[in-house]
């Protein structure tokens, strides 16, 4: 820059006490990203015992360091060419893609195209603006859209610009203060006891069993269940050590830090899972629990399953036929509903350990964890409270319709005899 090779003027100035002062030239970036000079006088020392060639060494030295600090602050002149598509694709998702998992990464992508990329995309920089943003906001509201929805794109919006000013690519944030509209209230259902004990009572593969009491009594994500290895079976508890998203496994993925606490199971849910543990194909400690076959280059391998799909094919027909609605069927509806019961058993700290929302913590190398005994209490006794008198009949149980196969795969017509649990409440 060209304040570095200047050296500045030195002058005296006071009446009282005289004062050695430089003046020079300090350069910056103004809004449009030209380098503009603007005057600077500042005082150096007393002018009492300092020489002028001291002076004048003090000045220069406070010349190299405001010519530091503006290099420093030097950025490119924003490109005023830049669309919100190519702003978004090539910048934005590439900033924030590292921190996304698979399922986020897929969703949060699709999201971004569909609302605002598609809205804006062909719209430059530059030539947003706070009112379009706000009205764009306020009719998606206004068309229904869901609470979720239009927070996403309220606070993608204002992600984007914020990061685009950052970045120099705008002078001033058109997102910055944005209101987000009211919305629809969303419906958060949850099931009842009766569904539930309708639906367990109706389930006729122990697979299937043991997969939906993990869900409505454990209360784990659909990507931790799914990903669920026997290693994780601990005896007490079940400890997530990856997920699994759309029939794709991530070793040592889990959403937060927090996820990797320990899963508590209740004593009446324990025999379920070691009934399916005795005849399921492969229980090595690497084996997914709840597998099915793979297509295509995976065929004949054990492949995580489709939440989706599991429930879609194995369950909701189960729950048509006894009038339970499909929206009740999900493994977030089921996550919704422990945390909701659990305030009748247990303190809200023991929720909040159960769901691992907070309280426990595990390290990534710690493979089991001691659960604190009220935490046990309260699963327990919420369980006590949905089941009662019905017991889960194990020693009935098969394997129906399609089922993971593999070098162990066992027959389907020995399945029931080789179940022999017993389960006593």
């Amino acid at each position: 820059m060209a304040m570095m090779y200047q050296q500045g003027t030195v002058y005296t100035c006071g009446k009282k006490t005289k004062m050695w002062y430089g003046k020079y030239l300090v350069y910056r970036i103004d809004e449009s990203g030209k380098e503009v000079g603007h005057h600077r006088n500042k005082a150096i020392c007393p002018k009492a015992g300092v020489p002028k060639f001291k002076a004048e060494e003090k000045l220069r030295e406070m010349i190299q360091l405001d010519s530091n600090a503006a290099e420093t602050s030097r950025t490119p002149s924003p490109d005023p060419s830049m669309t919100v598509r190519k702003f978004v694709n090539e910048v934005y998702i590439v900033k924030r893609k590292g921190k996304w998992s698979a399922a986020y990464r897929k969703t949060n992508t699709y999201q971004l195209e569909h609302y605002v990329v598609s809205k804006f995309g062909d719209l430059k920089l530059r030539d947003l603006e706070e009112l379009e943003i706000q009205k764009w906001l306020d009719g998606m509201a206004d068309d229904g859209y869901s609470e979720s929805v239009v927070k996403f794109c309220f606070t993608s919006i204002r992600a984007i610009t914020k990061m685009a000013k950052k970045k120099k690519y705008i002078v001033e944030n058109p997102g910055e203060d944005v209101n987000l509209p009211l919305t629809k209230q969303v419906e958060k259902p949850v099931m009842t006891k009766d569904v539930m004990l309708l639906l367990l009572g109706a389930i006729k593969d122990i697979h299937d069993l043991c997969l939906l009491c993990v869900g409505i009594f454990c209360g784990p994500r659909s990507s931790e269940a799914l990903g669920l290895q026997w290693k994780s079976w601990t005896g007490v508890s079940l400890m997530p050590h990856g997920t699994a998203y759309e029939g794709q496994f991530y070793p040592g993925v889990v959403k937060t830090k927090k996820s990797k606490a320990p899963i508590p199971v209740p004593e009446l849910i324990r025999p379920v899972i070691e009934a399916w543990r005795k005849i399921t194909p492969d229980s090595s400690p690497e084996a997914l629990m709840f597998p099915t076959f793979g297509r295509g280059e995976r065929k004949g391998q054990a492949v995580p399953r489709w939440g989706k799909n599991f429930l879609t094919w194995r369950i909701r027909p189960i729950a048509k036929k006894l009038g339970i609605p499909a929206k009740l069927v999900t493994f977030q509806v089921m996550r919704r509903t422990l945390a909701t019961e659990l305030q009748d058993h247990g303190s809200m700290k023991d929720a909040q350990s159960i769901l691992r929302h907070a309280s426990i913590v595990t390290t990534g190398d710690t493979y089991q964890q001691p659960i604190e005994k009220s935490v046990f209490d309260a699963v327990n006794s919420r369980t006590a409270a949905v089941i009662g008198d019905w017991q889960a009949p194990v020693e009935s149980l098969g394997l129906t319709g399609r089922n993971p196969k593999g070098p162990k795969a066992i027959r389907r017509d020995l399945a029931k005899e080789e179940v022999g649990v017993a389960v006593s409440y």
